[in-house]
Parts: structure tokens; sequence; C-alpha cells
């Protein structure tokens, strides 16, 4: 990857990745339109990945990740979840 690459690119943070997963399990529950088809499209096993992903890294960086992480992170599977039983159920979030 050369300079001018690595410059435009995302940063590598923790966000980053949190919010990376968090998308993919928002574009799976078909809350927002696939941008590569332009539709809603739902896979709930697939969301149901993301959000697992996202339990695990929690369990698996405690104790080593800074106040406003964690919060971030508990913060971003909370509000997935709740997204995932309304999503789950047909029903639009609330």
């Amino acid at each position: 990857m050369t300079t001018t690459e690595t410059e435009q690119a995302l940063p590598v943070t923790f966000s980053t990745l949190v919010l990376s997963l968090a998308s993919s399990a928002i574009l799976a529950m078909g809350l927002e339109k696939n941008p590569h088809t332009d539709k809603h499209e739902k896979d709930l096993d697939v969301a149901r990945f993301n959000v697992d992903m996202l339990d695990m890294l929690k369990e698996k960086t405690k104790n080593n990740l800074t106040e406003e992480e964690k919060k971030f992170l508990e913060s971003v599977t909370a509000d997935l979840k709740i997204k995932f039983v309304y999503a789950s159920q047909g029903k639009p979030p609330a």
C-alpha cells in the first residue's frame, strides 16, 4: 500500500472496528439499503453473527479498553440488540 492510499484510508482504531461490525449488522437487519443493490435485504443470521462478534470482542477486551472505548462498545452493542429484536419480529425499530 502506498503512502497516498494509506492517507486516504479510514483510521485504524478500535471505534472503526466496532462501527464496521455494527454497520454490517444494520445492513443485515435490513435497516439500511445495501449500497450494491440499493435494496433493503434482511439476513438475520448474519446480523446475529455480527452482534455476537461484538459481544465476543467485549469479552476478549475486558480490562484492556479505555473507559470511553468500553462505553462506546457497550452502547453500540445494546442498541444493536434492541434493533435485532425488532427486526426479528418484523417491526420497525423504536
